[in-house]
């Protein structure tokens, strides 16, 4: 397991993961309208489709068309 643990610019301790953790369901900085997770928001920050549906989909797509075939 990896420390997350970074020292700032001023030596002040950092620790990523909890900083992660608090901030995965804020909306993104950008204009792709997705929270900091990679779920699509709408406008609301409500989540539309949560990563693992997109990835699901994704999947089933390329396997319904295996190798872009017709």
């Amino acid at each position: 397991m990896s420390s997350d643990l970074y020292k700032s610019a001023n030596g002040k301790k950092v620790d990523m993961d909890a900083l992660r953790q608090k901030n995965e369901h804020v909306r993104a900085v950008g204009n792709m309208k997705v929270n900091a997770r990679g779920d699509h928001v709408d406008d609301n920050n409500q989540v539309i489709q949560s990563r693992g549906q997109q990835t699901n989909a994704h999947y089933n797509k390329q396997i319904q068309n295996p190798r872009g075939q017709q």
